[in-house]
């Protein structure tokens, strides 16, 4: 097998370039321009002065990383199907009136409201709840915790508006 490898003929292409290695080279003016080239870099590079790297000189001992490109985010689909709700709805926020007697007092004499509100809610809630669900402007909101966890929001109103009206309005008294 060996010997029938050997002795098959080859190729035109192949036999020219096995037999003349130097056929497929370039042509002798082309060599000469390509070696003048190469002359003239080499020349000028002897001629210039050997310039060494000057170091950076490092005056603090931290390294801060180089600042980046940083692009815009630009989503190509939304990470979530559908928008989140507020769940703090004003419905949430004030669950009922307090009715007893010193929230009575409250209401006649110095123009205040009293509800139980969400232990989450915030001063800024309650105002904007009381805003939206009865019409009215609070001056002031003062909040505490009960001992049974509850909490109950003192909403002061403006003196553009009766706490009477409309604690009649809501159906306290």
């Amino acid at each position: 097998l060996a010997q029938a490898r050997a002795t098959a003929p080859l190729p035109p292409a192949t036999r020219q370039n096995f037999l003349s290695p130097f056929a497929a080279m370039a042509p002798k003016e082309a060599k000469a321009a390509d070696g003048a080239k190469k002359a003239a870099k080499t020349a000028k590079a002897v001629k210039a002065s050997v310039t060494r790297k000057q170091r950076k000189v490092r005056t603090n001992v931290h390294f801060f990383r180089p600042k980046t490109l940083i692009k815009k985010r630009d989503p190509k689909y939304p990470r979530r199907s559908v928008e989140s709700r507020e769940r703090m709805d004003k419905y949430r926020i004030i669950q009922c009136p307090v009715t007893t007697e010193s929230a009575m007092k409250k209401i006649e004499e110095i123009n205040t409201l009293v509800f139980l509100v969400d232990i989450k809610a915030t001063k800024l809630n309650i105002k904007e709840a009381v805003r939206q669900m009865y019409d009215v402007k609070c001056a002031k909101v003062n909040t505490l915790i009960r001992p049974d966890g509850k909490k109950k929001a003192y909403v002061h109103l403006t003196q553009d508006y009766d706490a009477l009206d409309v604690a009649n309005r809501i159906g306290i008294i």
